[in-house]
């Protein structure tokens, strides 16, 4: 009986030490920075949301040229870690407009044509963001024709229409060539914990990180290394951000978040893709990329504080931020925890939120293990 009191007590103990992890303010949080537009290139408006929300969690911060924001916590050690997370969304380019006053456009990123027809976007140009729609002709037209064979969409044939009727109309909205366009799907809620949104590939990762430095910050944890909470920009073009943030901290490790595919769904090849599902924990990647040894200390924290966690591979590269930071430099160790999502690069991502609890767990307490001392050395 005694012993079993002593375990309550201990148990008690340790459920006051980790602060309650999505609160309702960091709720209002993912919903306002997950319904911003962040476009590649033009990610400053998320950033902002982004950067102010961080701010009273982190000892300073700083921007680089080109957007990637930063949050320092003990800037002055000499041990640098890095958790990241890029922030840019994909979108698309007004490339064309004709003399009817239709929009074509050119993509900014891997969008995908596929599930734009009738889709609602925001085209954000000199006057502020103006409504549209991408046209598609109605079903009936379509197969009116016994002869024709029926149109796929392709970024060719689809266009967008704003309500205007010549070139002129268009350019008095303020559209010009350039602008950039971003589907107005917002946040919203599901049944049984799931979340869908636009762009959570990969703005969840912007909020698990933020939750990592607020939970570092209310738990009054010392970290013995100083700590770069990392936004990155332009990772959808080829991880551009990381590249040159990468080279400007020279992290001496680095923790990087990013979506995957949950699999369980119709169309997706699990022997290609592998086994991974939403609610069932973060996964975690083997690869060339990844550090062994980093990867296993992971393991083992996930093991200790019995977070679940999945596992999948990666071939050449990880096709994430981790690449960049992995060959920086003279090398720099990291590792790639990911979040499942469904329906990837359609506004319609969906993610669960267990998930993202244990992800950001994880990231808190392998931070909380790591020291200048761990030995990461392969021989």
């Amino acid at each position: 009986m005694a012993k079993e009191k002593k375990e309550q007590k201990k148990a008690k103990k340790a459920d006051k030490k980790l602060a309650p992890i999505v609160t309702e303010h960091a709720m209002d949080f993912l919903k306002n920075y997950i319904n911003t537009p962040s476009p590649v290139g033009f990610e400053s408006g998320g950033q902002k949301v982004w950067l102010d929300y961080i701010k009273p969690y982190v000892d300073n911060h700083f921007v680089d040229p080109y957007g990637t924001a930063v949050g320092v916590i003990n800037p002055d050690a000499p041990f640098k870690v890095v958790i990241e997370a890029h922030a840019d969304e994909i979108s698309w380019f007004v490339n064309y407009i004709n003399e009817q006053g239709l929009i074509y456009l050119k993509r900014n990123g891997g969008v995908d044509h596929q599930v734009a027809p009738a889709k609602r976007v925001l085209i954000h140009g000199r006057k502020g963001a103006v409504k549209a729609v991408f046209g598609w002709p109605a079903i009936h037209t379509r197969l009116g024709n016994p002869d024709a064979k029926e149109p796929q969409p392709r970024v060719d044939n689809l266009f967008l229409d704003c309500g205007a009727r010549s070139k002129k109309e268009v350019e008095a909205l303020g559209i010009h060539i350039g602008a950039v366009v971003t589907y107005q799907d917002g946040f919203d809620e599901l049944a049984n914990d799931y979340l869908i949104g636009r762009a959570f590939d990969n703005r969840i990762g912007g909020f698990m990180i933020a939750q990592v430095a607020r939970l570092l910050h209310e738990n009054k944890a010392q970290l013995p290394f100083g700590l770069y909470v990392v936004n990155a920009v332009q990772e959808e073009i080829g991880l551009r951000g990381a590249e040159m943030i990468a080279r400007r901290i020279k992290p001496n490790i680095a923790i990087i978040t990013d979506v995957t595919h949950d699999t369980q769904t119709p169309m997706i090849n699990k022997i290609i893709e592998g086994e991974i599902a939403c609610g069932k924990g973060p996964s975690l990647a083997y690869g060339p990329a990844v550090h062994n040894k980093l990867l296993n200390l992971v393991l083992d924290v996930a093991e200790q504080k019995n977070i679940a966690v999945q596992n999948r591979t990666v071939s050449r590269s990880t096709g994430t931020d981790t690449d960049s930071f992995a060959y920086a430099n003279d090398g720099c160790p990291s590792v790639l925890i990911s979040i499942p999502l469904r329906y990837m690069h359609t506004p319609a991502e969906m993610l669960h939120k267990s998930d993202i609890e244990g992800t950001i767990r994880l990231m808190y307490e392998t931070l909380l293990v790591l020291t200048p001392e761990t030995n990461l050395s392969y021989l």
